[in-house]
């Protein structure tokens, strides 16, 4: 069984938040501080290998943890941070959480770990109704699809999940796990409900 310690984590935080009028979603404030270090808190309760995808206030976010950025041009969506998540980490399993969820559960990793088997190439969150593709645990195999996948210009992450062998993992338990925010009212909506 794939232990916690046997993975390597990474936080996105490497888009364009055009959403966000363009603001970077990591370094935005909600309930006092930065949504990175909400992300950060959760995340750093389960595992000491975190890494931090991002394209630009490197200096920012490097004061938090170790940051990468994206190898391939033009902002690929989250499968560029997942390529250079791929590419840096230390172990084969590499899992990977956006920068805006500041709920994220206390047993993320556990749950991800324990639902591997030895066909799993990738690891999907589930809330129940939806899948959450950025909540996802990748095994290094996938590198070579992936890159493929960027070459062919290809961007929506369900494509490429469907070219490999992908598991789900029930989280249905646990929505707010999977509450992001994308525009400034979210975010204000977000912060006088907690």
């Amino acid at each position: 069984m794939l232990q916690p310690a046997q993975t390597s984590w990474v936080i996105l935080a490497g888009g364009q938040a055009s959403r966000m009028g363009g603001n970077d979603k990591g370094l935005i404030e909600f309930n006092g501080k930065p949504l990175i270090e909400h992300v950060l808190q959760r995340l750093s309760s389960q595992t000491d290998d975190i890494t931090i995808n991002a394209n630009r206030n490197h200096d920012h976010y490097a004061q938090y943890a170790p940051v990468i950025s994206d190898t391939f041009p033009d902002y690929p969506g989250p499968l560029g941070g997942i390529h250079a998540g791929l590419l840096a980490a230390k172990h084969d399993w590499v899992g990977f959480v956006p920068c805006d969820s500041p709920f994220i559960d206390a047993s993320l990793i556990r749950r991800f770990c324990d639902n591997v088997t030895p066909d799993s190439d990738i690891l999907v969150a589930h809330d129940g109704e939806y899948h959450q593709p950025v909540f996802t645990l990748f095994h290094r195999r996938v590198l070579p699809k992936l890159e493929a996948f960027l070459e062919r210009g290809d961007r929506k992450i369900i494509l490429l999940y469907k070219d490999c062998h992908t598991d789900y993992v029930d989280f249905s338990d646990s929505p707010d796990c999977f509450v992001n925010l994308n525009t400034p009212e979210e975010l204000a909506r977000l912060a006088a409900n907690h």
